[in-house]
């Protein structure tokens, strides 16, 4: 949709799936965060900030989102530096993100429980599946010990044994 809420809600799916941030990441940025230019984004956790590169589509959403959605969303709390607010201007919660999420999985039709670590998840297994390193997984997600990527990878190689098994009837 074009609404500005629809526009705020497609830039944030969008991005979540792009850089495989934590929610709370993502409700916490600041516009000051974002570097449109050269699609990157800095993300904020407790211990440590990592700047994350985010593609095209997540692209052409913030931009749509920041050029027609943003200013009307804060036009009652202008001072506002928050880059997704929630429909009054100010900060939008985790709690409010996850209705957003469980609303747009039920129009698409998606039966089974869907949470924004689904999509963090789907991230990192969709790195794997493509060959990306473990390590520069690890660092993506912001992960402090390798073993937590590591689960990662074990999605991948269950999928590649399938895909093996699947052959093996074949020939």
């Amino acid at each position: 949709g074009k609404t500005p809420k629809q526009l705020r809600d497609k830039a944030m799916l969008e991005l979540l799936y792009a850089t495989g941030m934590r929610v709370t990441e993502l409700i916490t940025l600041k516009i000051t965060d974002v570097n449109i230019n050269v699609e990157k984004i800095t993300c904020h956790d407790r211990k440590k900030d990592r700047v994350l590169e985010f593609g095209q589509e997540a692209h052409k959403a913030l931009t749509e989102y920041l050029e027609e959605g943003r200013p009307q969303l804060i036009s009652k709390n202008i001072k506002s530096d928050v880059l997704f607010p929630n429909c009054a201007g100010g900060e939008m919660s985790r709690q409010g993100f996850w209705k957003l999420l469980k609303k747009y999985g039920e129009k698409a039709g998606i039966n089974k429980d869907i949470t924004p670590h689904t999509l963090r998840h789907s991230f990192a297994a969709h790195l794997v599946e493509n060959g990306a390193n473990l390590k520069v997984i690890q660092k993506m997600l912001g992960h402090s010990d390798i073993s937590t990527t590591h689960m990662y990878m074990e999605t991948g190689s269950s999928r590649v044994k399938n895909i093996y098994d699947k052959t093996q009837n074949i020939v």
